[in-house]
């Protein structure tokens, strides 16, 4: 009677035993930390608890899931209420051109004749305006970017505005205006570049005795000045407006304009 009580008590600490905390180190560490990264590595494709072939199963399971449910719900069936969804998502964005969403709804595989309704729809109730949107790319790109009149018109047919409406835009910098904001932008960089004439040598000019320093005084001119004249160039402004302007501003703020001279003259004619 005391063996079978025995026994029966030992089977009873067998079914709750043992105890996690009394688990031998030495032989379960490596065992632990694979399973940690097993769970780990389910839990991030939102599977918990398999480890090993069951988790890569569900994780799997469950990304496919979540890739037919996104599907369901991102884009409609109905491929005009589709190119509709595209459309709208787009111009939340920013304004765009009639031709930058017919690119995007190609893009997306729809029909050019859905595409061609839907685009129609917009423009009738006003949500796509190829003319507005010359105007208002023209003004900002003008007034606070300093762009010249042939990089705004770059920029409009890169985004499939038509010849007429970008000219139309383009009207509303005459060649007055656009000579003022080139005076601006480079009055504004020669504030912050300093002097032109003594960046060689620290001051007013270099000693006429010393041929080096002349030399070195005129090449540092030289690339001062190519650096205004290709600013005014990058941004889009004729070549001989932007040599005029450079050696008007340089005058005006005591600088040699010499080797300007001659250039500007020959770009003029």
């Amino acid at each position: 009677m005391t063996r079978r009580g025995a026994a029966r008590t030992t089977g009873t600490r067998r079914r709750f035993a043992p105890r996690p905390d009394t688990t031998t180190d030495t032989t379960t560490d490596t065992t632990t930390d694979t399973t940690t990264d097993a769970a780990a590595d389910a839990a991030t494709d939102t599977t918990v608890g398999a480890v090993g072939s069951a988790a890569g199963v569900a994780g799997r399971t469950a990304r496919s899931a979540r890739s037919t449910a996104g599907a369901g719900t991102a884009e409609p069936a109905d491929p005009r209420a589709q190119a509709r969804q595209i459309c709208l998502r787009l111009l939340t964005v920013r304004a765009r051109t009639r031709a930058e969403l017919a690119t995007a709804l190609a893009k997306r595989g729809i029909d050019d004749d859905i595409a061609e309704e839907v685009l129609a729809r917009f423009g009738a109730v006003g949500l796509i305006d190829d003319a507005a949107f010359a105007e208002s790319y023209v003004h900002s790109g003008h007034t606070y970017r300093g762009l010249g009149r042939r990089a705004l018109a770059q920029q409009l047919r890169r985004r499939g505005v038509d010849e007429e409406t970008t000219g139309e835009a383009l009207a509303a910098v005459d060649a007055e205006s656009e000579e003022e904001m080139a005076r601006t932008l480079v009055r504004r960089r020669l504030r912050s570049g300093g002097p032109i004439t003594g960046r060689a040598t620290g001051t007013d000019g270099p000693p006429d005795d010393d041929p080096a320093a002349g030399r070195a005084a005129a090449e540092a001119r030289a690339a001062a000045i190519r650096k205004l004249v290709g600013m005014l160039a990058r941004r889009g402004y004729p070549e001989g407006l932007a040599y005029r302007v450079v050696r008007d501003e340089l005058r005006a703020a005591g600088e040699d304009t010499a080797l300007l001279d001659e250039l500007a003259d020959t770009q003029l004619d």
